[in-house]
């Protein structure tokens, strides 16, 4: 690895390309997939027996004290509820679904599912609380037929459960009151005696036992039901500790916020601590001004040794902890490596990480980069730590094959794993659309190599294939990475960037711009209204000057952007336009702002466009 970073091991796998005569290739490595353990829940089994004391979860309570839980209390408790949830006749067909956010009780019930074979499905609670048709929630509900559901507060789920929730289904809930339908409290079912139907139960777990059910986050349709099974979260987690083999050296301890009912959150993170015998403490906060604080303050006492963030969540912790000596050297303290996912980090983000980083502990900490989906579990590729950046995706983990297909002009990446998800529940039809006649998974990404002629070195992620469209003059336009140059040559007052163009001349974009950096720029306060600060001539100037800067970048037509429009209205749950992790729907955000777009194209546009000028 680089000497410039802090002295960790960093796995690195060997590549191995085979190249077939219709033009596919093949890149596997060189190394095996070490054993793993059937299942992932064997190992609560494994730390409770050989760690019953260390600390597995921590929340905040009422009084804003830590309240943890050890692994033995967590196999305790577990036990009982796995009990309970038999009791109920919890099954594949009537499954566990939880509503609610991350929390100790979420994490428990689920675990107690897991541990006697009851398929779990955690859910968005945004479908319940921001929704208000629950349209989407509704859609998972009638297609997972739950035979029980968790909630924290029942009387802010109760209009959303009246909506969807069978009659001979149980609520169970952490605070029970206000809910007319009546609940279950979660504190009772910890009282439920264990018999031996759960050690029955418990052994007769196999690898191809469902999990859970992961939701995709419906930025391409309604969302599908991803099946996982205990073969994808073992062989995951052990994929993993080959890229990072530290955590397997010592217990990894994690502040984390990221939503358990996405992969990133639940499966990569979670699974991180479980595997490993690590510690978990549940950050309140959230990478948004009104939730930030709380980051700060559990960073404040917490030192993660691995740290797992959106990039929005990076970009708020370097400007503080450029501003915070102690909070700094505390968060660099004990840590080893630092990830992030969902879209792409921005380099002048990354620098400043860098350059905190150096000034406290003397190195750069690494910051790995990858490739994965819900279908794989979730990592199918990962960077190495001298080649990672924003957009570089790596080689293949170890035990994954990657098969690359010529497509438009593009190689296609497809994937096959022991990670790889068997379908999606009760939807074979679409289920036999997302896999080939090999059996793999067809991700919908591009890659290419960063070095053709040097194949270690790893590969690029070159766009969605389904986002990709053609101008009027047959010129291929490829929208992830002309997004990816839009978002990182307009830092920071570009928040996302939908690209149009399709059949048009030119191509053009739809900028959500970052409100508060637009406020800034303006010299307007906070409460100024986004629809006058967009019209302010600083502001104006700024986007115009990106247009200069993108055009004297461009290769062509193809990546050089005309006009741009600042959309002043943010982009919502309910139409699709965008998933609760943040995750921009394009076609969703062209279809519903279609006269938006039909006026970036007239002659004459109106006053809300922004054009390149000389």
């Amino acid at each position: 690895m680089a000497t410039d970073y802090r002295d960790i091991e960093i796995g690195r796998a060997t590549a191995r390309l085979t190249k077939r005569s219709d033009g596919t290739q093949l890149l596997e490595t060189e190394e095996q997939l070490p054993a793993y353990p059937d299942t992932l829940i064997e190992r609560l089994d494994h730390w409770a027996s050989v760690a019953p004391d260390r600390v597995f979860v921590a929340e905040r309570n009422g009084e804003g004290e830590w309240e943890p839980v050890s692994y033995g209390e967590t196999l305790q408790r577990v036990r009982s509820l796995s009990q309970a949830l038999l009791d109920m006749g919890l099954s594949p067909e009537r499954p566990l679904a939880i509503l609610s956010g991350n929390s100790t009780e979420h994490l428990l019930l689920a675990l107690a599912a897991m541990y006697v074979g009851i398929p779990y499905a955690p859910l968005s609670p945004a479908y319940c609380l921001i929704s208000k048709d629950f349209g989407k929630a509704k859609y998972i509900c009638d297609l997972l037929t739950p035979g029980a559901y968790l909630v924290d507060k029942a009387a802010d789920y109760g209009d959303a459960l009246n909506a969807f929730a069978a009659d001979d289904a149980e609520v169970i809930a952490i605070d029970s009151k206000g809910y007319a339908g009546g609940a279950l409290a979660f504190e009772s079912l910890l009282a439920t005696p264990v018999t031996d139907a759960v050690d029955k139960a418990h052994a007769a777990l196999t690898p191809d036992t469902i999990a859970k059910f992961l939701f995709t986050s419906g930025s391409t349709g309604m969302p599908k039901g991803v099946i996982n099974t205990n073969r994808m979260l073992a062989s995951n987690q052990e994929m993993l500790a080959g890229v990072m083999p530290f955590l397997k050296k010592e217990p990894p301890v994690l502040l984390d916020w990221l939503p358990w009912n996405h992969t990133f959150g639940g499966n990569h993170n979670v699974g991180i601590v479980l595997y490993n015998g690590g510690t978990l403490y549940i950050d309140d906060g959230k990478p948004t001004p009104a939730l930030f604080e709380r980051t700060v303050r559990n960073l404040q006492e917490i030192s993660p040794t691995v740290y797992f963030n959106v990039p929005k969540g990076f970009e708020l912790l370097a400007d503080r902890l450029e501003q915070d000596d102690a909070l700094r050297d505390r968060f660099f303290g004990d840590l080893n490596l630092m990830f992030f996912a969902g879209a792409g980090l921005a380099q002048h983000v990354w620098d400043k990480l860098d350059n905190l980083a150096v000034k406290s502990i003397g190195a750069k900490i690494g910051m790995l980069t990858g490739l994965g989906a819900t279908e794989t579990a979730p990592s199918a590729m990962f960077a190495s730590l001298e080649e990672s950046q924003s957009g570089v995706i790596g080689l293949p983990a170890l035990g994954v094959s990657v098969k690359l297909v010529p497509n438009g002009g593009k190689l296609e990446c497809r994937v096959k794993g022991p990670n790889v998800m068997p379908g999606y529940w009760r939807q074979p039809e679409v289920t036999a659309k997302v896999f080939d006649e090999e059996g793999f998974y067809c991700l919908g990404d591009a890659a290419k190599f960063i070095d053709p002629d040097n194949p270690q070195r790893g590969m690029k992620f070159d766009g969605r294939i389904s986002e990709d469209f053609k101008l009027d003059t047959g010129t291929w336009v490829s929208v992830g990475p002309l997004r990816a140059r839009i978002i990182d040559a307009g830092a920071p007052v570009v928040q996302d960037v939908v690209i149009a163009g399709l059949d048009r001349a030119f191509v053009s974009a739809l900028v959500f711009p970052e409100r508060e950096q637009c406020r800034l720029l303006a010299g307007l306060g906070a409460d100024a209204d986004i629809s006058e600060v967009v019209k302010h001539p600083a502001v104006i100037e700024r986007f115009q000057q990106l247009l200069r800067d993108l055009k004297a970048s461009s290769t062509g037509s193809s990546n050089r952007v005309e006009r741009l429009v600042l959309l002043t209205e943010l982009p919502r749950l309910d139409a699709h336009e965008i998933t609760d992790k943040g995750s921009i729907n394009q076609r969703a955000v062209l279809e519903n702002r279609a006269a938006v777009v039909d006026d970036m194209y007239q002659s004459t546009p109106s006053a809300a466009v922004i054009k390149l000028t000389d």
